[in-house]
């Protein structure tokens, strides 16, 4: 990136929207001026300056919520950047995953594969946030060797349903499968898009 291309405003500021390298997930929007640009592009974590404080700061040197930089993009116009990032820790100063949590009801008509993208933001969340009790966050803690024996296990479990012939049976563990699955591609921090992506090349 050539910062001398980027188009700050009157106040040398940029928008910089920061998005979770794996799950996709807009974390936060934030500014950069020209010197947090160059020191993020420098350092390879994310610095931002802010507008209340007036001065620049480093996205978790006081926190340790880090965000290490994957990519910088810009827009057609290159007035606003995405960046996106490998986050250490919850992004918002509330101790969120993002600083977008609330949403509001719509009429849209329901996608039925929308819970496997929920899906995926929850245990992005629980990987930020690492909350105690909770099975993703033991998954997580525990590392690959034990997320990869539960797929395994599930994996089994399936083909046990599948000869069984219980339609019932197939479906929880299927469904128990498909979260192991996903949990697994989070640790491996392989974005759930890019499987997608291969099943379309294949088709």
């Amino acid at each position: 990136m050539n910062i001398e291309e980027i188009r700050f405003d009157e106040r040398g500021l940029v928008p910089a929207i920061v998005q979770d390298a794996v799950s996709k997930e807009v974390l936060t929007l934030a500014y950069m001026n020209k010197e947090s640009l160059q020191k993020t592009m420098e350092s390879g974590e994310t610095w931002f300056f802010s507008r209340s404080r007036n001065e620049l700061w480093h996205k978790g040197a006081t926190s340790g919520n880090t965000q290490a930089v994957i990519e910088l993009r810009w827009d057609c116009d290159q007035d606003a950047l995405l960046v996106l990032v490998e986050a250490n820790g919850p992004a918002c100063h509330t101790g969120s995953f993002s600083c977008f949590e609330k949403t509001t009801e719509t009429k849209a008509v329901p996608n039925p594969y929308a819970i496997l993208s929920e899906l995926e933001h929850v245990i992005a969340k629980r990987d930020a946030e690492r909350p105690e009790g909770s099975y993703t966050t033991y998954l997580l803690e525990e590392g690959a060797d034990k997320i990869l024996k539960k797929v395994g296990e599930e994996a089994a479990e399936v083909i046990i349903a599948a000869k069984n012939r219980s339609h019932e049976e197939l479906k929880w563990e299927a469904a128990d499968l498909i979260f192991h699955l996903l949990v697994l591609l989070r640790e491996q921090k392989l974005p759930f898009q890019d499987v997608l992506k291969a099943l379309e090349e294949r088709k």
